[in-house]
């Protein structure tokens, strides 16, 4: 019987490269993003409607999926909102927005899920994080934070639903190739900000990054190796060696060395 993958956020980037990948492989999948309607049919997986911040779409997507399949053995929760600037400027609900789509929104989804995985006996959740998630990152703060929740999150959970049979792990990219520039949330920059032009340059230096990254096709096939691992790591890192060697270097150097690196690398 093919596996039943639930995907959020698949109708572009690396939802999409990931949905398309593993229905090529065989799995039978079912993609998710607010509005279908504005999207072509994919060609080879089912693009269905569920938006994050509601409690009610959440909960309407995966009876929908269960009324057709009966059952769910892969989530993947990858759907995510940038956001970026001055700590000091950003506006809290701006802030409670961004932890709402990355991180409660996902916890209220696998709320959902983790019951039928039980009663199946087996399941996998997979939660796309952040390498940036495990370190501050000058005006990406809020993105670090509710990607670090998410992170510690599925910790926790990995342990509560070991015994049941069911997996869990998270994926933390580095920067890849994607639109996120254009989606993402930019904090309104206030008159005469004393943060303008060191925020200008590291606006510029992400973006670059960005362009520069890896393929999301490259994650999405290191997804479909990590699936029929029978005991799969808590964290996944794929990226630029640099970046996920930054992970390491935090963990080893002195933190006023590793923040002077840090402030170096982003040129502040």
């Amino acid at each position: 019987m093919s596996k039943v993958v639930l995907i959020t956020g698949a109708s572009s980037g690396l939802g999409k490269a990931t949905a398309c990948h593993l229905a090529d492989l065989g799995y039978v999948v079912y993609g998710t993003c607010r509005n279908p309607n504005q999207y072509e049919t994919p060609p080879n997986y089912k693009l269905i409607s569920l938006d994050l911040n509601q409690p009610t779409s959440i909960q309407s997507a995966v009876e929908e999926l269960l009324g057709e399949e009966g059952r769910i053995d892969v989530l993947i929760n990858n759907a995510g909102s940038g956001i970026i600037g001055p700590m000091e400027e950003l506006e809290i609900d701006a802030l409670r927005a961004n932890f709402e789509t990355n991180c409660y929104g996902p916890l209220l989804l696998m709320q959902k899920v983790l019951p039928v995985m039980r009663k199946q006996k087996e399941g996998f959740v997979v939660s796309i994080t952040s390498i940036g998630c495990a370190m501050g990152l000058p005006f990406r703060g809020a993105y670090s934070a509710s990607k670090g929740a998410l992170s510690l999150l599925t910790e926790s959970l990995r342990m509560e639903v070991k015994p049941f049979g069911i997996k869990m792990c998270t994926i933390a990219p580095g920067d890849f190739v994607s639109d996120i520039a254009s989606r993402r949330y930019y904090a309104p920059q206030k008159e005469q900000s004393p943060y303008e032009a060191i925020y200008k340059r590291n606006l510029a230096t992400i973006d670059a990054h960005v362009s520069s990254g890896i393929q999301p096709e490259v994650i999405a096939h290191k997804i479909a190796r990590i699936l029929p691992q029978k005991n799969p790591k808590v964290h996944y890192r794929v990226g630029a060696p640099l970046q996920k060697f930054s992970v390491v270097l935090k963990g080893i150097l002195p933190s006023r060395l590793f923040e002077k690196l840090l402030l170096l690398f982003f040129k502040n």
